[in-house]
């Protein structure tokens, strides 16, 4: 049986949710892709229920075994970085209220798994997940894409093997640069979102 991953590129204006399916031998098939999108003059609360909704939606239609979100991590914008958070919050509790495991994944893991390089650009990602999914064409916007390849990674590093039983997710022990990343967090406390 195929393990079916629902990736989520967290953003408040884009938000690309992508879903697999990933054999043992590790062969991906594209099951679904959109981008939830808001407009940045909705009032915050809102933007969020929409998010929300949709995720809340495509985990009801399309039943995965486990979801696959991109680790926020910090940057220069601390408004972009705290969108990034509040979408990843919605996603992580659409998750748990389904009982299913979140495999938290940096954006340079994800661009080794589908491409081979940590540092890859955007077209670079796309181009692969095409290939991989056997597309005709790049998933567009970029977080269509960016969905689908944190959801094959994901799929590729748990084994593509699925559960046993519904909303227990396949175990898997973080990698040397989740540990890592998990040291730096802790490290840096709060000051890392500015504070």
């Amino acid at each position: 049986m195929s393990l079916r991953v629902l990736g989520i590129d967290p953003g408040l204006t884009r938000c690309g949710v992508g879903i697999v399916d990933v054999t043992a031998t590790r062969k991906a098939s594209l099951v679904h892709v959109e981008v939830i999108e808001t407009p940045p003059d909705m009032p915050l609360e809102r933007r969020l229920l929409i998010i929300g909704t949709g995720i809340a939606r495509l985990l009801d239609a399309h039943e995965p075994h486990a979801v696959a979100l991109e680790r926020v991590f910090a940057q220069h914008n601390l408004r972009t970085v705290m969108g990034t958070a509040q979408a990843s919050g919605v996603a992580l509790h659409a998750a748990a209220a389904r009982g299913l495991a979140v495999g938290l994944h940096t954006p340079s893991e994800v661009k080794a798994a589908v491409t081979g390089y940590g540092a890859a650009d955007k077209k670079q990602v796309g181009t692969m997940v095409a290939r991989i999914l056997s597309l005709d064409a790049i998933p567009q916007p970029a977080d269509a894409a960016d969905a689908l390849a944190l959801a094959i990674c994901h799929a590729w590093r748990t084994g593509g093997v699925a559960p046993a039983r519904p909303g227990i997710a396949a175990a898997s022990s973080l990698t040397p640069a989740q540990r890592a990343w998990r040291d730096a967090e802790k490290s840096a406390g709060v000051r890392r979102l500015g504070t």
